[in-house]
């Protein structure tokens, strides 16, 4: 009798680990590539942008980058405001990425890239927000107790 479990169908939502070590292998690879090549477009000049994630397609063919813009949550910052331009910028010049991209990864394909805004940081700095309103701050607290009952 054979120890190996059934093989079934992936689940929608679920991801591979294989999913997984390749789109950190291009995260980090994408990172070398737009430090090493300067991308020429002006929505980009001085702008500098961290890739936070990158999520591939179950096939490997397709990746998804989220990109955050440095200080782009500040609003004295050169980027606020102009963070959809610089995504606009990033897939204009998808293809060029790609191709520096597929110098520096071994893989059998090198995935399509698709980058789209990192929105968790404006998440997370909302539920700081959300957290530090005073009657949220009373709801968490602990009961006070009466000692003269």
């Amino acid at each position: 009798m054979s120890n190996r479990k059934p093989k079934t169908k992936a689940t929608a939502g679920l991801v591979s680990q294989r999913q997984l070590r390749a789109s950190e292998m291009i995260r980090h690879a994408l990172v070398e590539v737009m430090r090493e090549n300067e991308v020429r477009d002006p929505a980009l000049v001085g702008v500098s942008v961290t890739v936070t994630e990158v999520r591939l397609s179950p096939d490997l063919k397709h990746a998804t980058c989220f990109v955050e813009p440095l200080g782009a949550g500040i609003e004295t910052s050169d980027t606020a405001g102009h963070i959809d331009e610089i995504v606009k910028a990033l897939n204009a010049h998808a293809k060029f990425l790609r191709g520096a991209l597929g110098r520096h990864i071994d893989m059998r394909f090198t995935p399509d890239l698709r980058f789209r805004h990192d929105e968790s940081f404006a998440a997370a700095e909302r539920l700081n927000r959300l957290l530090d309103d005073p009657r949220v701050r009373a709801d968490v607290a602990p009961p006070v107790e009466d000692d003269d009952a």
